[in-house]
């Protein structure tokens, strides 16, 4: 369920300045890029924003691969700064494993930074655990990345 005012609907080409905004915000320079953003959109990714209404600022975004056959990947996701602390991810990571388990998969995987303790405990509360680090993942920074997998009931 969204939080009251919040709307999650598809990312569409047109949200992807905004998007970059967030990205450079929150993630400096291991942001993602355009292309990147519109290469996950070009090869059919399941991508959402999370909006102040129909057609308001873009709050936070998602993103899901599913890969043949049973295994989906949280590709990314980020919520505004000023956003943060509302239950906007929280809506987004239901939507996300929603969509994994509608497209049938058993379990779906995430890479989250070692050091970012608050996402790591959103994920451990739908039930994902770590099960392997990725040593120096994220660059320039060399922050590893804790990888987490949540099995479907």
């Amino acid at each position: 369920m969204s939080p009251d005012g919040v709307r999650l609907e598809r990312f569409r080409w047109w949200h992807v300045d905004e998007v970059l905004l967030i990205e450079a915000d929150l993630f400096g320079p291991e942001r993602w890029s355009a292309a990147m953003f519109w290469n996950e959109l070009a090869n059919g990714h399941h991508y959402l924003v999370a909006t102040e209404g129909p057609g308001g600022a873009v709050l936070g975004y998602a993103g899901l691969a599913v890969a043949a056959p049973d295994e989906a990947w949280v590709q990314n996701i980020a919520v505004r700064r000023d956003a943060q602390r509302r239950g906007v991810g929280r809506a987004l990571l239901e939507a996300l494993l929603a969509e994994a388990a509608r497209r049938g998969a058993r379990s779906t995987l995430l890479e989250v930074a070692a050091d970012n303790a608050p996402a790591q405990r959103l994920y451990a509360t739908y039930g994902f655990e770590p099960i392997g680090v990725r040593r120096g993942y994220y660059q320039p920074s060399n922050t590893d990345a804790l990888v987490m997998r949540r099995d479907q009931d």
